[in-house]
């Protein structure tokens, strides 16, 4: 009985460690390959992959809105330097550093054309 409940309770903390494997774990290949697409793609293709990856939750698909504001003509509110500012420091709902300083440049340059 006490052998059982011994492999068990094994069995139980393989599977849990298999479902954070599975679910969580990103590891190397995934951060290689981001390097890989940002070294050929144009800055324009670099702030839609940025903006797909990280603002789309929030922003919506098309940048429409939902749980943050609309985006679509965000270039004729705010300045770029403005914009990169609210990436990296947040504003109201938006939390800070949502993205690296270096991408918020790419994406800030890219989101000040929307106008």
């Amino acid at each position: 009985m006490k052998k059982v409940r011994i492999t068990m309770i094994g069995n139980l903390i393989l599977a849990g460690c298999l479902v954070f494997l599975l679910f969580f774990y990103e590891g190397p290949q995934k951060q290689a390959t981001n390097q890989v697409a940002d070294k050929g793609t144009s800055s324009t293709d670099k702030a839609e992959q940025i903006v797909g990856n990280n603002c789309v939750t929030c922003h919506g698909q098309n940048l429409q809105g939902g749980a943050g504001p609309n985006l679509t003509k965000i270039g004729s509110k705010y300045s770029q330097s403005e914009i990169e500012n609210i990436i990296n420091h947040g504003k109201n709902a938006m939390p800070a550093g949502v993205i690296p300083p270096e991408k918020a440049k790419i994406v800030s340059e890219w989101l000040s054309q929307k106008k």
